[in-house]
């Protein structure tokens, strides 16, 4: 269970990154409070909301996953998958190509964490 909670953790941490990337404080700032549920307003604040949800439950999850897991492997796995999710969504959901040293190098990422579970004390 506890690798179920570090993986819903690096989902919810990949999607808070791309919630920043989407996040326009400017627009915020100049967002009228009258027109607060319209749609022009809803595409500048729900970045803002996905931030919170998305961080929150990210720190919730991880949390919950050191209590089973060491604090390193527990980091090596969560930042690795936070890494694979966001390729993924760059690749499948934003059009981006997919390089072979890029794979190359999560793989090198991938065997370290592989390494970091077979030797570790968890």
């Amino acid at each position: 269970m506890h690798w179920l909670y570090l993986s819903i953790a690096a989902l919810f941490e990949a999607a808070w990154t791309y919630s920043l990337k989407y996040l326009d404080f400017k627009h915020i700032k100049n967002l009228a409070w009258t027109s607060l549920f319209s749609a022009e307003s809803w595409s500048v604040i729900s970045p803002l909301l996905g931030y919170i949800v998305f961080g929150i439950g990210n720190i919730y999850f991880f949390s919950l996953s050191l209590k089973f897991v060491s604090t390193a492997v527990a980091m090596a796995v969560w930042t690795a998958l936070t890494l694979l999710f966001i390729k993924l969504a760059d690749v499948y959901i934003m059009g981006e190509k997919l390089i072979w040293q890029e794979v190359f190098f999560m793989l090198l990422i991938t065997i370290g964490i592989i390494g970091l579970k077979v030797y570790s004390k968890s």
